[in-house]
């Protein structure tokens, strides 16, 4: 994983613009700490900064090639779990590939089928290329949103980069908010799509992909969720999700370098390292590590509740006894927390989610100091359906986001002058009322199963953002590459189409994920309930 940053302008000579694409780059500093690199030409500058995985010196950017006399320069954050039969097929088409690393493999990708490639792509990603012949910018995000994308337009200019701080640092874009005021505080975390919060900035939207030349800036989407009668018998439904599931977790095992996961006891997280351990086990090259976080003064502290009902360590033990992992347990204390905060929000660029991202932040920089890459259980509830507010009936009779029922509570700090000018409520019916607008409907659904249809798209495209910007964000500032199986589209696109009673399979949340996975986790771990990512309990916090 990297960043990724870009100007191109149609009136000044970029060539004499080197210092302000490099203060652009410096603050991605965090995403790419093993290196960077800039091109320049007259109307166009692209930049990198560089995580090291993989073939480091394949995947050096950015990367430029040319072909019958037409150059292309390309800046990737991301990476292609399908770039091996990726290479194969250029390679028979007449691509001469200097390496194996996804960066070549995309642009070669992109140079044999222009922005039809992104059909053929899996994987996470964020990119540029910049077409010198045509004067064409090309951009583009991977299919869920797992890798950010900023971007503005400034008269003739045009700016983009992998974060709002890095755009912040051009002249040109000044740091004003106007609406982005009643995004933050009506909205919270949970983002409307597409929206960059300061002023004249925009988010390329997730399956999206945009081109900027002289006549103007063109958006296209090349992916989307679609509604269809799901026809699989139950048996052949938890299969195929088993087998789904195996497929992106072998997948994105692939590193240059040692691989882990993180483990917290939870269904998710187990599965995924269940998966990933056989995997490893097949290849000879196990035992896989595992690692999970702790805090301080939470066997003393800890109260179960209907959030949080169980402690998570009784049940990591379990896993890594079953599984025979190499373990180790990250302990935090409330003083790194606390300082950790301010770091958090940094890394976020944005109001986030204050200890839980700080908590992740310190996890995976601990993480990092040992291995490359980690994988994630995160990102299932939303797949298959766990939240409780699939399940209870205020929550699916409620006329705006499940998870925003408390926004009286949060309008009391504002003063009524704020209120008044930003409008929270109708700027939040208006995003609702948007969202369900966009949900693909299945004809002749019945009205409860239309229902949750709408509460499943409005989790996967407004509250499931949150989790990737959170995971990428902690991640990426700390210098680890965390990977998310459950977000593999062709998962997602065959879990969409399931009906209700069969996800809720033996009358369970997920119901259908442990049926998938009985025979591969222990029972008491197959069967336990929902347990979010941990917190402190300390009252000290």
């Amino acid at each position: 994983m990297c960043g990724i940053a870009g100007w191109i302008d149609w009136e000044q000579d970029l060539t004499r613009q080197r210092p302000v694409l490099e203060a652009m780059t410096a603050t991605l500093t965090r995403r790419g700490p093993d290196g960077g690199g800039h091109w320049f030409s007259r109307h166009a500058a692209i930049a990198h900064r560089h995580l090291r995985v993989g073939d480091p010196e394949g995947g050096r950017q950015p990367l430029v090639r040319e072909r019958g006399g037409a150059r292309f320069v390309l800046t990737l954050d991301g990476e292609l779990y399908n770039a091996a039969e990726l290479h194969r097929e250029l390679t028979a088409r007449g691509h001469r590939l200097r390496s194996r690393s996804g960066a070549e493999v995309l642009l070669a990708a992109f140079m044999e089928w222009g922005s039809a490639c992104l059909e053929r792509l899996n994987g996470v990603f964020a990119f540029a290329v910049w077409d010198e012949g045509a004067q064409r910018l090309v951009l583009a995000r991977d299919r869920l949103g797992a890798k950010p994308l900023f971007y503005a337009r400034r008269g003739d200019a045009f700016l983009f980069a992998s974060e709002l701080k890095a755009l912040l640092a051009h002249p040109a874009v000044e740091p004003v908010v106007e609406e982005g005021l009643a995004e933050i505080l009506a909205l919270g975390p949970a983002r409307t799509p597409g929206h960059g919060v300061f002023k004249g900035v925009e988010e390329l939207l997730p399956g999206h992909y945009l081109t900027w030349d002289r006549s103007g800036l063109h958006s296209g989407r090349y992916w989307a969720l679609e509604s269809r009668p799901h026809e699989d018998s139950p048996e052949r439904t938890a299969a195929t999700v088993r087998d789904l599931l195996a497929d992106a977790t072998g997948r994105q095992l692939v590193a240059g370098g040692p691989v882990c996961t993180l483990l917290s006891g939870g269904l998710d997280s187990s599965a995924v390292t269940a998966l990933a351990a056989r995997a490893l086990e097949r290849q000879g090259s196990g035992p896989l590590r595992t690692f999970s976080v702790e805090f301080t003064g939470n066997e003393r502290y800890f109260q179960p509740n209907d959030f949080q009902p169980e402690a998570d360590a009784p049940y990591v033990k379990r896993v890594v006894a079953h599984l025979g992992t190499a373990h180790r347990d990250v302990r935090l204390d409330t003083g790194q927390l606390v300082e950790a905060l301010a770091r958090a929000v940094e890394a976020r660029d944005l109001p986030g989610m204050a200890d839980i991202d700080a908590s992740l932040y310190l996890f995976c920089r601990e993480v990092g100091k040992e291995v490359a890459v980690a994988l994630s259980g995160e990102c299932a509830d939303e797949v298959f359906g766990g939240y409780p507010w699939f399940f209870r009936q205020e929550d699916l009779a409620a006329e705006t986001f499940p998870w925003l029922r408390k926004l009286d509570a949060r309008l009391k700090v504002l003063a009524p002058g704020l209120r008044d000018r930003i409008r929270p409520r109708e700027y939040l019916a208006e995003r609702y009322r948007q969202a369900l607008a966009e949900v693909p409907r299945l004809a002749g659904e019945e009205p409860a199963a239309a229902r949750r249809r709408e509460i499943a798209y409005l989790t996967l495209t407004r509250w499931m953002p949150v989790l990737l910007d959170r995971n990428d964000r902690m991640s990426m500032a700390a210098g680890l590459t965390v990977r998310v199986p459950f977000c593999d589209h062709r998962l997602v696109e065959y879990a969409w189409n399931v009906p209700w009673e069969l996800k809720t399979a033996g009358g369970r949340e997920k119901g259908l994920l442990r049926q998938a996975l009985a025979g591969v986790l222990p029972e008491d771990v197959l069967w336990r309930k929902k347990s979010p990512f941990p917190k402190t309990f300390d009252p000290a916090y």
